[in-house]
């Protein structure tokens, strides 16, 4: 009973710590990339089992459908994270 009181303890106590600036950066530019609008990836190859092979992938997030600016999203997100405003400015995929 007393080693689950313990690692219960512990869980709280890590869910409680505040994240880092940084972390929060780096979370909240993935949110914003995908916010710029619908992410599409390919991959083709070949190889001497099976042959050629080709898949493919689509997504796009709420943000995106909303229309809603990647940069506020970035803000807002950093915000509601730390309470804190952007420590710097989001890295966002090139258009």
């Amino acid at each position: 009973m007393i080693r689950v009181a313990l690692l219960m303890s512990v869980v709280l106590a890590a869910a409680c710590t505040p994240i880092t600036p940084e972390r929060a950066a780096e979370r909240c530019e993935e949110r914003a990339r995908a916010a710029q609008g619908p992410q599409i990836g390919m991959t083709l190859g070949a190889n001497s089992d099976s042959g050629p092979f080709a898949s493919g992938s689509f997504s796009i997030s709420s943000d995106a459908i909303r229309g809603l600016d990647p940069i506020a999203v970035y803000e807002s997100c950093v915000f509601n994270l730390t309470g804190e405003p952007p420590i710097r400015p989001p890295r966002l995929r090139a258009m």
